[in-house]
């Protein structure tokens, strides 16, 4: 192809590059990359010609052009010639320097192309620019720009003309005197911001490329045995550099733009490695302050920072003398800077920072004494920024300039004292960070290293709840992980396990911090750290692992250590889990601790972790948490079973008491663990003394410790009994419990208060003695000593003393009980006792619960009830009269703050009281005793407030199950109170509370167990009737009315078949009580279970049925309540059994709507099925043989439609649902089952969008009467509820849920959806109720003929839908339906022929192998549709395109043959069609008839399948989704007649239906295989798409050039002239000022394309 033509291509691509959409100029710009990846000279030329025709091109667009030549020089600088380099390089060289203004982008565009021509062609490059850098004038700051970022691209190739640029360049410098001339010079680094010329712009260019210049001639001088002339030295640039130098540092720096100093100071250090020695010498005392000095002016110092860094570097390196003399400065000058706050964490900030730190660095290796000189001094500062900033420098040297520091050790420990003194917490972190670093150099070993680990322990013990609430100097909230604490914790772990020379610092030092309570915050690191240790040095040497005590007097003994580690493990999850690492240190510690302990810790430790590990913090269980610990101190006693090694364990735990005061889970623990170690001993005299230190150093004013010291005294007891009861006796009769001064100076001054507590105290120890010591030995003491000095200890003032009574008194009772034989213990004092208690319940308050009071003292009442004597009834009486009043009446549970806690305590008392009514229960096991009992929780059953019924119907529950489990007869007596019973709870069944629901259920089910068991069954028998009862218990949770309601009638149900005869009555008479119960819930259950009974059992009670209807009746009269009503029904059925006729019509003239009597009294007739079967036959003949509805004058006028119903079928079908609603109905219904659905269903159709009279609007409108029954009027909506009712009596309960799922129901019921409704109606039945078909289908052929047309088309859409069920088959229907659609195609109504193609479309789905034999017919009928020109919107057209679409593949292919090109010619025009229906059936059957020519295409039909191929791949992209995937199948359908196996393999991979589609790979792909395969086939589709151009649909208008392009691409160069490259061109440019960026951004892609054909 001529060159014109690329310069077409690539003139029509610049010219988009105006393009306003950001995408699309990228789109172009790749383009003209892509024609410079195949054609890189030509593009390059074509470009260079078009900026030089558009001289007046917008700056930003010659950017983007200059950029595209930029990337195809980078990636083909090596295909450029000479001649095209020279012209690109004058082009770049003038679009850079047209102007003297900056040009922003533009100019950095031209720049960056010299830069890239110059990394091949550096000596042409550098020939024009340097060309336009001459002597004695001024350059363009671009010139100095490209300079600058040649060297930086290009150093090796840039460095040998170095000379040169200075030479030229540093005489322009002196010219440069004034801000005015200076700015000539200016130029930026890295991109320009387009602004105007500044003062600083060229000054501040000058400085990048000086130091472009040096840091490349740095990296030349470094590389010299890779570089191209070894021979260019350090020395060559010397005097060149330092006169720059001389001119920046003289002049330049003294200038007032800050940027433009800081370019300058970036300059200057790279270029101090250049100057001579000498000269760097003689300038450091004016070079430094110079720079440091910039300090004060700038708050951005990374620049100077670095610069002042490799200025000492370069210093350093030549041995400078006056770097000591600037040195005091110097490092106040940094030493500021680092303590100066950091208010970022940005990257130059940080980056600031560190360069200041290696300044640091590089003075510490020349002058380590100097630096610690000034550095250490600042340490005893009290500013806390100087102080950090420090800490951070010495941090620093001691890591980076660890072989300097090495002799200064003792130095450096020694001025950490005062910091170590400091509160701040920014300097702590500080001080932690340094101690990490002396740990890692060998400081810690030193002395005084030891106060370094010392304060690192102290910060681990920081509180951690404060740690979250710190804040830095700028406000800042610190991080959790970054506090002071979690510093330490991290700090101390690492220095413990990764620093080999800590090991012998650390152990056995850290044991020491074990004991102090200061520490306690640090155990868990500390453990941790020693764990490690110790660990460690086992693997060493089981010897070096054992403690030297006489070396190490400050160690804790192994006694102190055992007990520590033993009582914080009690509260394991405390500290972050010290609870398991304790436990991990004691196992390691095993051979300090005893010798022998090794095994069994061995084994019994790891267990304890175990259990730890299987739970967490909320699962956990502490008292069995702690009982395995006292097992394990145990064991730990038994194995050692050393009298001297036990006493002075306990010795040491009492001397630990006080370090838990705060601690009082633990102090209690640690009693335990003093009991425990006690009841070890084998001396009494130590067991004594110690208990006897314990009651005189005890914190009695702590309520928490007396729980801790009464279970150590128990404890103790069960080894100690005498010895600990008359340590106790003493301690009694001293006169410590007297309130005047005592003997004892420790209790001197003691108030009455204190005494108080301590008697609470000792009252508590002797009910944990009884608890605790052993039966045989503590009931010879419970009468004789324990109760007297307790009673000796109370007085009735304190509460606490009266709790702590109660609480022991239980204690006591229940060992007695426990421990006595039956009989055998006769307790003298138990009704004193019982007594006493009950005067202690009668005292609480009964509307609030706080204390544990009232159920202890239930508690001990029922330990009481079971001892001998028994108590007398009245007795009794009062117990359960006080007990009840006391708990029942209390407030609901709370449900706010506080209900975690209260609500334990209200389950706990709850139970204790049905412990004590089960005990006096236990007394008197026979019916009389339970009468006793629930007539004393009558009055609660009946309470008017919820939650006592809940409660009391709780308690009968439980009192009536253990009655059952505890029931033994021996006799046959009669359950004379089991109705009375019944009748009492059942009406609760239905209770506004559910849990009263389910627990009324629970005392039926017990009661009716009980009558089982006194009619003589075992208590084993299962009895499957009252079993049912818990199957009904689950569904009275929920609050449902109908639910409540049904089950309290199976219950009932339940009871009439297990009552005995006798008890109905009573049954009965109490529940007709039950009918004016307050809760109306209960009153309402009460009428439904009569009901159940009467009808059930009403047979024994034939007398009093009449009585029993007129009271019901009368309670209708008087109240309007639903379980009154069914009464009245029983009255109603009568009358129409005798008078059916009259009865209807009677009903019939009941004014509409039904009131709620009218409509319970019609569900009445449906008792009996005969008579259920002659009510719906008269109600028939009123819905069909009246005229459905009235047409107005206005309607017949033809305005507006006003369709009015006519009154009696309108009554009638009202009627019809209300009988049919009665479950009675169900035998009537399926007799005349075909007659009513049908009659219904035409019923539906004729009354859709039909009105109510006038003056039934207005009564609904208006109607508030509470009688009239909830349902509506309107006709269509009552004709569709009755035929619902029809389907769900006659059992199709399926085919009414079908049809609900759907929203089948509403559809009946507007006329838009219509007929879809009768559709889904016809679905269901075939799935749901097929063998009633036959009969429905007679009666409905019959309506076939009808005059209303709604009637035909309802008829014929519901035959329709029956085709496409396999139930015509099986029902032998299949003919006769065919043939009456088949007799319907000339129906003048539209809709009708429709649905008949349809209908006979369904065959397909239903007969599939009927398809054939029918096939002429069914071919002849589409046709006909798809040429129906009677339908002005192509709606049977439609029907037909999708019925052959299903039909196709079940027909002989001789029957197509002669058919399907003219399907094909006449579906072609629906491809495009705006409605996406037709274009879904038109491409999809498109896809059926090639799928049906498989094999055997004929050439006449392959030329409709490639004149398809274009449409089907552009609509991939239609905007609606079926369209998409119907091409998907067309494809798929049309690849096998191309007989392509590459595009098939392609379209399978692409094109399965729920893949994702890419569709440029694929498009590409297929254009690939099809110009392979038939390449004389790209003129034909190119045209093709040229059409879809101008598609209305943006996707298929941007898919069109992209699949011309992808032709393109893959085309022959030859192919060429089957294209009309003039027309697509110009085709292609309209596209480029489409309004759609998308469509513009394809076709720049396409003219990228198009270079294949240059």
């Amino acid at each position: 192809m001529t060159k014109s033509y690329m310069k077409r291509l690539s003139f029509a691509l610049l010219d988009a590059i105006t393009d306003k959409d950001p995408v699309v100029q990228e789109q172009v710009c790749s383009a003209l990359c892509s024609l410079g990846e195949v054609r890189p000279t030509e593009m390059l030329h074509a470009c260079e010609e078009y900026l030089k025709q558009h001289d007046k091109l917008a700056h930003p667009y010659r950017a983007m052009v200059l950029r595209a030549m930029e990337a195809v020089l980078t990636s083909h600088i090596d295909k450029l010639d000479k001649d095209t380099a020279s012209t690109i390089i004058l082009l770049a060289s003038s679009e850079m320097t047209r102007t003297k203004e900056p040009g922003c982008d533009w100019q950095q565009a031209a720049s960056s192309v010299l830069v890239a021509v110059g990394k091949r062609f550096t000596n042409q490059v550098m020939e024009e620019v340097l060309s336009r850098f001459q002597p004695g004038l001024l350059p363009h700051c671009s010139v100095l720009q490209t300079l600058s970022n040649l060297s930086v691209s290009n150093a090796f190739g840039i460095v040998p003309f170095l000379p040169s640029v200075l030479s030229t360049m540093l005489p322009m410098l002196g010219m440069a005197k004034q801000d005015a001339m200076r700015v000539m010079f200016c130029c930026g680094r890295g991109s320009w911001a387009c602004c105007s010329v500044t003062s600083w712009f060229l000054l501040w260019l000058v400085s990048g490329a000086l130091q472009h210049f040096s840091e490349s001639t740095l990296e030349y001088l470094a590389n010299l045995d890779q570089v191209p002339d070894p021979t260019v030295r350090r020395d060559t640039f010397a005097a060149d550099i330092f006169s720059a130098y001389d001119i920046l540092f003289h002049q330049w720096l003294q200038t007032r733009d800050a940027k433009l100093r800081l370019a300058v100071v970036a300059a200057l250090g790279p270029m101090s490695h250049l100057l001579p020695s000498e000269k760097l010498e003689e300038q450091l005392p004016r070079l430094l302050p110079g720079v440091f000095g910039l300090y004060k002016k700038h708050a951005e110092t990374f620049q100077i920072s670095k610069s002042l860094g490799q200025i000492l570097e370069a210093a350093v390196s030549l041995g400078s003398r006056m770097l000591e003399v600037q040195l005091d400065t110097l490092l106040a000058v940094l030493h500021s800077q680092v303590c100066v706050p950091v208010e970022s964490s940005s990257p130059l900030v940080m980056g600031s920072r560190n360069e200041v730190l290696r300044c640091f660095t590089v003075l510490a290796r020349c002058s380590p004494d100097r630096l610690l000189a000034f550095l250490l001094p600042r340490l005893d500062t009290s500013n806390e920024r100087l102080r950090v900033g420090t800490l951070h420098i010495l941090r620093h040297i001691l890591n980076s300039a660890a072989a300097q520091m090495e002799a200064k050790k003792p130095l450096v420990l020694s001025s950490m004292k005062l910091p170590l003194l400091d509160t701040n917490n920014k300097v702590k972190r500080a001080v932690v960070q340094v101690i990490s670093a002396m740990a890692h150099h060998g400081y810690l070993d030193q002395p005084g290293g030891e106060v370094m680990i010392e304060y690192i322990v102290q910060q681990c013990a920081l509180p951690p709840e404060q740690e979250p609430e710190k804040r830095n100097l700028e406000g800042e909230a610190l991080a959790a992980e970054d506090s002071v604490r979690a510093v330490s914790i991290s700090t101390l772990y690492l220095v413990s396990t990764t620093v080999d020379r800590m090991s012998d610092v650390l152990w056995p030092y850290l044991l020491e911090f074990l004991i102090p309570v200061r520490f306690t915050a640090a155990l868990t690191p500390l453990c941790r750290s020693l764990v490690h240790l110790a660990l460690k040095r086992q693997e060493a040497g089981a010897d070096t692992l054992l403690v030297q005590y006489n070396t190490h007097t400050n160690i804790p003994s192994p006694y102190a250590v055992t007990t520590r580690l033993l009582v914080v493990s009690s509260s394991p999850y405390l500290g972050n889990g010290r609870g398991a690492v304790s436990l991990r240190l004691l196992k390691v510690l095993q051979q300090n601790i005893h010798p022998l302990l090794a095994q069994r810790w061995e084994t019994i430790i790891p267990l304890l972790l175990e259990y730890l590990d299987e739970h967490t913090e909320e699962t956990l269980s502490l008292k069995k948490w702690e009982e395995k610990l006292l097992m394990f101190l145990r064991e730990t006693l038994a194995v050692v079973s050393d009298n001297t090694w036990t006493c002075q364990l306990s010795l040491e735990m009492c001397k630990q008491l006080p370090c838990y005061n705060g601690t009082p889970q633990e102090k209690n623990f640690l009693y335990k663990c003093i009991g425990t170690t006690l009841g070890a001993a084998a001396s009494t005299g130590v067991v004594r003394k110690h208990l006897q230190e314990l009651l005189e150093t005890a914190r009695y004013q702590e309520e928490v410790e007396h729980e801790g010291l009464a279970c150590c005294f128990g404890i103790c007891a069960i080894s100690h009994l005498e010895d600990t009861l008359a340590q106790l006796e003493d301690f009694v009769k001293s006169d410590v419990l007297k309130k005047s001064s005592g003997i004892f100076s420790i209790f001197k001054e003691r108030s009455e208060y204190e005494v108080e507590k301590v008697k609470s105290a000792l009252i508590l120890c002797y009910g944990n003695i009884a608890a605790q010591a052993p039966r045989s030995l503590v009931l010879a003491k419970v009468e004789s000593n324990i109760l007297p000095n307790m009673f000796h200890c109370f007085n009735n003032k304190d509460p606490a003393l009266k709790l702590s009574l109660i609480q022991s008194l239980c204690m006591v009772s229940q060992a007695a009980r426990s421990g006595a034989q039956p009989g055998s213990f006769h307790f003298s004092r138990k009704a004193e006792l019982v007594a006493q208690m009950m005067e202690f319940i009668r005292a609480e308050p009964t509307d609030s619960l706080t204390t544990p009071l009232r159920k202890k003292a239930m508690l001990t009442c029922t330990h009481l009830v079971c001892l001998e004597p028994a108590l007398e009834e009245q007795v009794q009486a009062d117990v359960i009269h006080g007990c009840l009043h006391s708990v029942m009446a209390l407030i609901p549970e709370p449900q706010g703050e506080d209900d975690g806690c209260q609500k334990p305590l209200y389950l706990d008392t709850m139970r204790a009281l049905e412990d004590l009514l089960t005990s006096l229960l236990q007394w008197n096991m026979t019916p009389q005793g339970l009468q006793v009992i629930i007539e004393h929780l009558r009055p609660w059953i009946k309470s008017p407030r919820g939650h006592e019924r809940t409660r009391a119907l709780d308690l009968s529950a439980r009192l009536l199950h253990y009655f059952l489990e505890h029931l033994h007869v021996s006799a046959l007596v009669p359950f004379h109170n089991l109705g009375v019973l019944i009748g009492l709870f059942s009406p609760h069944c239905a209770d506004l509370w559910p849990a009263t629901r389910q627990e009324a259920v629970n005392c039926i089910h017990s009661l009716l167990y009980l009558q089982l068991g006194y009619e003589g069954f075992s208590r084993e028998h299962h009895d499957e009737v009252a079993e049912k009862l818990l199957t009904f218990r689950d569904e009275l949770i929920h609050a449902d009315p109908d639910v409540l309601f049904h089950t309290c009638d199976s219950i009932a149900q339940i009871i009439a078949k297990r009552l005995p005869p006798d008890q109905l009555i009573s049954l009965l008479l109490t529940m007709f009580e039950g009918l004016g119960d307050p809760d109306k819930n209960c009153s309402r259950a009460a009428a439904v279970m009569i009901n159940c009974l009467l009808k059930e059992r009403g047979t024994i009670l034939k007398e009093k049925i009449p009585q029993i209807v007129n009271v019901l009746r009368s309670k209708l009269q008087e109240v309007n309540e639903e379980h009154i009503l069914p009464a009245a029904q029983q009255s109603m059925y009568f009358l129409a059994s005798q008078h059916c006729t009259t009865v209807v019509s009677s009903l019939l003239g009941s004014p509409l709507p039904f009131d709620s009597h009218t409509c319970a009294l019609w569900r009445a007739l449906a008792v009996e099925p005969s008579l259920t079967a002659q009510v719906l036959g008269l109600l028939l003949e009123k819905v069909s043989g009246d005229v459905p509805f009235k047409e107005s004058r206005a309607f017949l006028l033809g305005s507006t439609p006003d369709r009015v119903a006519t009154l009696l079928p309108l009554a009638a079908t009202c009627a019809l649902y209300e009988v049919v609603s009665a479950v009675e109905s169900g035998n009537a219904v399926l007799e005349l089952y075909p007659q009513l659905f049908v009659a219904l269903l035409l019923r539906v159709s004729c009354t859709v969008g039909v009105q109510l009279p006038r003056n039934l609007q207005a009564k609904e409108r208006r109607g508030t009467s509470t009688t009239l029954y909830n349902r509506n009027l309107e006709p269509c909506s009552s004709a569709v509820d009755a035929l619902q009712a029809v389907l769900l009596r006659s059992g199709s309960q399926d085919v009414v849920q079908f049809m609900e799922q759907g929203g089948g129901w509403e559809l009946l019921r507007n006329s838009t959806g219509h007929e879809e409704g009768v559709t889904q109606l016809a679905s269901a039945m075939a799935k749901c109720a097929g063998p009633r078909l036959p009969l429905v289908t007679k009666v409905l052929l019959c309506t076939q003929s009808s005059m209303y047309e709604i009637h035909r088309v309802t008829s014929t859409a519901f035959l329709a839908e029956l085709l496409s069920s396999n139930v015509v088959n099986d029902l032998m229907l299949l003919e006769s339906l065919l043939d009456e659609l088949l007799a319907r195609q000339k129906d003048r109504s539209t809709s009708v022929r429709r649905l008949v193609l349809r209908g006979l479309a369904n065959i397909a789905s239903s007969s599939p192998d009927k398809v054939r034999n029918y096939g002429p017919q069914l071919l002849t009928a589409m046709t006909n549709g798809l040429d129906d020109n009677d339908d002005p919107h192509r709606l049977v057209a439609l029907e037909a395109m999708v019925g052959l679409t299903r039909l196709l593949d079940l027909m002989e292919p001789w029957d197509l043959r002669s058919v399907m090109l003219h399907m094909a010619i006449r579906i072609r025009p629906f491809f495009d069609s705006e409605k996406v229906e037709f274009r879904t059936a038109s491409i999809r059957l498109f896809g059926h008839l090639n799928k049906a020519c498989h094999g055997d295409c004929e050439d006449i039909f392959l030329e409709q399948v490639v004149g398809g191929l274009v449409p089907l791949l552009l609509h991939l992209q239609d905007p609606q989704a079926p369209v998409a995937s119907a091409c998907r199948f067309a494809l798929c359908m049309c690849v096998p007649n191309l007989e392509c196996a590459e595009l098939a393999a392609a379209f399978q991979k692409h094109l399965q239906e729920g893949r994702s589609l890419h569709f440029g790979e694929f498009l590409n792909s297929t254009c690939k295989h099809l110009i392979h395969h038939f390449p004389d086939l790209l003129g034909r589709l190119v045209n093709t798409n040229l059409f879809y151009f101008k598609s209305s649909w943006e996707g298929v208008r941007a898919a069109a050039p992209m699949f011309t392009g992808f032709l393109v691409l893959h085309a022959e160069p030859e192919q060429r002239l089957q294209v009309d490259l003039e027309q697509l061109l110009m085709a292609l440019q309209l596209l480029l000022r489409d309004p759609v960026p998308g469509v513009r951004e394809k076709a720049a892609e396409t003219l990228g394309h198009l270079v294949k054909f240059a």
